[in-house]
């Protein structure tokens, strides 16, 4: 990670939020955003931008790269992504194990896949691909899961692993993922994380999820629409003793409230920070 800041952490950037975003001085917060919101040769929406970035860390945090489809990532949006990056200097760059297009076709979603030789292959070229055009190493987040995907061959955390070790990625923990999953698909949470290679984190997500009671069983669904619930806030300090302090990022995509209500809960998590800080 190449920036000037001292980041700690932080809250996803929000068009409502720019003027508070821009005016405070809390330490260690830094912001991220979504790079599809912004690849656009000017206008308001990057001015701000570059003015938010001479006082705070930025990160691009992709939704549309698909590094698990049947082909490289689109020639154009990459390129759209790299000079994004070049005009901004974000200090990292991260994106989803999942895939959105298959075929020529796209969808509004990150959908799994099979965790097979195939899938390792590609996925690593991809990765590969992204990181030569931007000229720095990605993260790489783990997804929610929704529903079981048979022809696993690999773990989630052995198959993140061997990404890092074929790549020279690095990987985001989002832990809110991680209980949703653990409650749709019946495994244990804490045993998960466990598991994880947390050697190779650099980031870790928390969010807010909901609950869909239109399927049965129930469905815990990471909608990013409400604060980050006490379960999650348990495993991530679990996380956090496990793994020593790690950037984290309060995420928050709808029912968005006022900027002081996100920072109070960017808050908590910069405490558990700064504990860590002192006693590892």
């Amino acid at each position: 990670m190449n920036t000037p800041f001292e980041c700690g952490a932080g809250l996803g950037l929000k068009p409502q939020h720019y003027d508070d975003a821009l005016n405070c001085d809390a330490r260690g917060l830094w912001f991220e955003i979504h790079p599809e919101n912004y690849m656009v040769a000017g206008g308001p929406r990057l001015a701000w931008l570059e003015a938010i970035r001479e006082r705070h860390a930025l990160s691009l945090h992709g939704v549309s790269m698909s590094l698990a489809a049947d082909r490289a990532p689109d020639a154009a949006n990459l390129h759209r992504l790299r000079e994004l990056a070049r005009r901004v200097q974000p200090a990292w760059v991260s994106e989803h194990l999942a895939w959105s297009a298959w075929g020529g076709h796209y969808h509004p979603d990150l959908l799994p896949f099979p965790r097979n030789g195939a899938a390792l292959s590609r996925i690593a070229a991809n990765i590969a691909c992204v990181q030569d055009t931007l000229g720095q190493r990605i993260a790489i987040e783990n997804p929610s899961h929704y529903l079981s995907v048979e022809g696993h061959e690999w773990s989630e955390q052995a198959f993140l692993a061997e990404l890092v070790r074929r790549t020279g990625c690095a990987l985001l923990l989002d832990v809110n993922n991680v209980y949703v999953s653990a409650r749709n698909m019946g495994f244990d949470a804490k045993e998960w994380l466990d598991a994880f290679p947390g050697e190779f984190v650099i980031e870790i997500h928390l969010a807010g999820h909901s609950v869909d009671t239109q399927t049965q069983p129930p469905l815990l669904i990471d909608s990013h629409d409400a604060p980050v619930d006490d379960a999650v806030w348990a495993l991530y300090r679990h996380v956090i003793a496990r793994f020593g302090a790690r950037l984290t990022l309060i995420e928050r995509d709808d029912h968005i409230p006022g900027f002081v209500e996100l920072l109070a809960e960017r808050a908590r998590a910069q405490a558990i920070l700064d504990d860590a800080e002192v006693t590892v």
